[in-house]
């Protein structure tokens, strides 16, 4: 049956969100603005008003190496997150539907080091759905059923990162500070 296919596709996927509190989780500065709520159906939300006070990082307790993480995420227009592998490689997160431009700083990207392949950004205020897998230094990115990168190496921070070290684990990290970004359904699966 097709439900058993299913399962089998996301065997070996832990929560990284428990869809009821913040536990697994911490802010990136423990004295920082506490802008994420969590809300009924297992959204964590981040608000940052205009004029209002930043938000901030959120950063898994756990570290990781290799794995494939799949997440999903909804942003109003113009709104600016991220979704960073390791702590230290950030998937841009952009709400730029309406532009369909393709940079180093657009929605998917890897930020400031490679633009993706296609665009393929929803608009504001639908789901988007990533998958991405990181083995050693390369980087896999398929947003909306798309492949956007393909086994990318990057041998570098970039931008934000909670450090340089790039060649040890790191957590997962949600960038609270810029705007207003929900996520859901993010699961993770180690790999050898």
């Amino acid at each position: 049956s097709s439900r058993s296919l299913a399962a089998d596709k996301e065997s070996g996927f832990q929560p990284l969100f428990n869809g009821k509190d913040m536990s697994g989780w911490q802010l990136r500065h423990p004295d920082g603005h506490k802008s994420w709520t969590v809300l009924p159906g297992g959204i964590l939300k981040n608000t940052v008003e205009k004029g209002g006070p930043h938000g901030t990082d959120l950063v898994t307790d756990q570290k990781f190496w290799n794995f494939t993480v799949r997440y999903e995420y909804m942003t109003p227009d113009g709104s600016n997150s991220g979704f960073y592998l390791r702590g230290r490689h950030e998937i841009q997160i952009l709400g730029d539907h309406k532009s369909g431009a393709l940079s180093k700083g657009c929605n998917g990207a890897l930020y400031n080091f490679k633009a993706p392949d296609k665009f393929v950004t929803k608009p504001a205020g639908e789901w988007q759905t990533v998958e991405a897998t990181m083995i050693g230094d390369r980087i896999t990115v398929i947003l909306n059923g798309v492949k956007i990168h393909d086994n990318v190496e990057c041998r570098k921070a970039t931008g934000a990162e909670i450090d340089k070290n790039i060649d040890e684990p790191g957590p997962i990290f949600l960038q609270g500070d810029h705007g207003t970004v929900s996520f859901r359904n993010m699961r993770i699966k180690e790999l050898p």
